[in-house]
């Protein structure tokens, strides 16, 4: 994330997605499957590399090649809030098994129940093509995402430039100082600042990409190595809300608020 000397700031998105045949009695239906995405915050002097970058990432994904990139840059017409980064930790996990047995008790620490427990691994594990996150009641494990197709996407937010280094630099003595994981734990640190949201589940779709996390206020950003088999195409996100929270406020926080994080 930078600013240009007024302070504006831009959102900028990507998704990119490719045509496949579904089946379905009389025929085969087209649908949009989901190959990459991405997004910051950045000046208005930086758009032009990052939507290369961007591009570039899209058509080299090792989820094939898409049919369609989507772009959208978007001025910022509020200041963005700041949040801290979520403290990272690596747990060892030699299988899909043992990760499963590590989620429900790291998610029952946070205070999510077993129904909704169970809930959040239907969707993160199944891998039905779900654009966006669940939302799924900490309590009573009720889905309450207004689009089950689309869910809710997390979106407008960027990393302060100074902290986005120091973040680097504690990430490579780990050695995880990767894009996959700086986003990953950006996009997880403005999701655990949203009011009402008790936690959080992932699992990339990325078949090639085994590890997962489960992340919260209290737990901090958790990384899980082997949560899938490798080559699996499976994947998700869920969100864990309070029983009583609007969904509306959750939504409009996550994907309309901007938020820099580490700020």
């Amino acid at each position: 994330m930078s600013r240009r000397r007024d302070g504006t700031l831009w959102s900028v998105r990507m998704r990119a997605s490719r045509s496949a045949g579904k089946r379905k009695s009389g025929g085969v239906e087209k649908v949009s499957v989901h190959v990459s995405g991405a997004e910051g915050l950045y000046g208005c002097s930086d758009i032009a590399k990052v939507l290369g970058e961007y591009a570039s990432r899209a058509i080299n994904h090792s989820r094939g090649r898409p049919d369609e990139i989507v772009f959208t840059v978007e001025r910022l017409l509020q200041e963005p809030l700041a949040v801290p980064f979520l403290p990272v930790a690596t747990f060892s996990c030699g299988s899909p098994e043992e990760a499963r047995m590590l989620i429900m008790a790291l998610l029952k620490d946070a205070g999510v129940s077993g129904r909704s427990i169970a809930r959040g691994m239907k969707v993160t594990t199944e891998g039905k093509g779900m654009r966006g996150a669940a939302l799924i009641r900490a309590g009573s494990g009720g889905r309450v995402e207004p689009d089950s197709v689309r869910g809710i996407r997390v979106s407008r937010i960027g990393i302060d430039k100074a902290a986005g280094m120091r973040l680097a630099r504690r990430l490579a003595r780990q050695g995880i100082n990767t894009p996959t994981v700086k986003e990953a734990l950006t996009l997880a640190s403005k999701v655990a600042s949203c009011p009402g949201v008790v936690a959080e589940i992932c699992l990339s779709d990325d078949p090639y990409y085994t590890t997962g996390y489960v992340a919260s206020r209290s737990l901090g950003y958790v990384r899980i190595p082997n949560i899938k088999r490798r080559g699996s195409m499976s994947g998700g996100r869920a969100f864990f809300i309070d029983e009583g929270i609007a969904v509306d406020k959750v939504a409009e926080y996550l994907e309309k608020t901007p938020v820099i994080v580490g700020a």
